[in-house]
């Protein structure tokens, strides 16, 4: 029985310190999944991060755009940005696409920009906050 409070505890304080990133970042903690974290990494002079889940999730988000989050996931983090993403992919209209930056602005939308050169759709942050 201990092991599993254990695993629930440290399951818990993982959530809470990642979520403590993103808001200090100024970045909508439900932006990423924390289900299933098993670890998760900071490194404060390169702002580099990574979550690892127990499996890979597919969750539909908003608007008919289905979110896939890998069992690892990758990025650098910045005041109100995440770049070289890696481990997420959006599915909107039959078609699986990785994205690689993600974008807070002024106008409180979030911007996503796709592999490809010059795709990027916007939605409002609130669709983020949980």
């Amino acid at each position: 029985m201990n092991g599993l409070v254990e695993g629930f505890v440290v399951s818990l304080w993982l959530k809470e310190k990642f979520a403590s990133l993103l808001e200090e970042k100024g970045l909508p903690i439900g932006l990423l999944t924390f289900q299933d974290i098993q670890e998760c990494g900071y490194v404060k002079d390169t702002g580099f991060v990574w979550l690892r889940h127990k499996k890979k999730r597919e969750l539909c988000k908003f608007e008919d755009v289905v979110l896939s989050y890998d069992a690892e996931i990758t990025a650098y983090f910045e005041p109100k940005k995440i770049k070289n993403l890696t481990g997420v992919k959006a599915k909107e209209f039959l078609i699986w696409i990785t994205l690689t930056d993600i974008y807070v602005d002024q106008s409180s939308s979030i911007t996503f920009k796709k592999n490809l050169v010059a795709l990027s759709k916007s939605f409002p942050v609130s669709v983020f906050n949980v």
